[in-house]
């Protein structure tokens, strides 16, 4: 009895390879998103203010971000909760592939987030004259929760390495 269910706990890691899958979706789906802006914009280039032009490029900047944050979890998580990804020898493999296990993965999304909420709180500032103080002090202070909650796992995985 207890090796079968063992072997079914065990077996049942197989049912995140779904919504690793699906995470390559959403990254097709940001994709899209990217290029519709460019298509946007692309028109509007020798039009848009020095200002605007900055916004888009951190909006852009952002999804780029957003992306490599989907391709690190998707690979990450499929090689550490799933199975191993077998590629092929003189096939391009990612440097970080197989050598990231869920405490780097986790400090990674963590920094991810960190550079994400700063790009937004950048744009914040850029359009700072349409934009009420208090809201302003919340981005803040949100960016500032991110930042204090990155480093406080960093500092406890470091307790933990010990």
């Amino acid at each position: 009895m207890e090796t079968l269910t063992e072997r079914i706990l065990y077996a049942a890691r197989w049912l995140l390879a779904p919504i690793y899958v699906g995470l390559s979706l959403a990254l097709i789906l940001l994709g899209i998103k990217f290029f519709q802006e460019v298509i946007h914009y692309f028109p509007l280039i020798l039009s848009m203010s020095e200002a605007s032009l900055i916004l888009t490029i951190l909006s852009m900047v952002d999804m780029a971000l957003v992306g490599g944050l989907i391709v690190m979890v998707m690979f990450s998580g499929y090689e550490n909760f799933v199975s191993r990804i077998d590629i092929a020898e003189g096939v391009e493999k990612l440097s970080w592939l197989g050598k990231l296990d869920a405490g780097s993965l986790k400090q990674k999304v963590a920094a991810s987030i960190v550079a994400i909420s700063s790009i937004h709180l950048l744009q914040k500032f850029m359009n700072i004259e349409q934009i009420e103080n208090d809201k302003l002090m919340w981005y803040v202070i949100l960016h500032m929760t991110f930042v204090l909650s990155a480093l406080g796992m960093a500092w406890v995985d470091k307790i933990n390495q010990h």
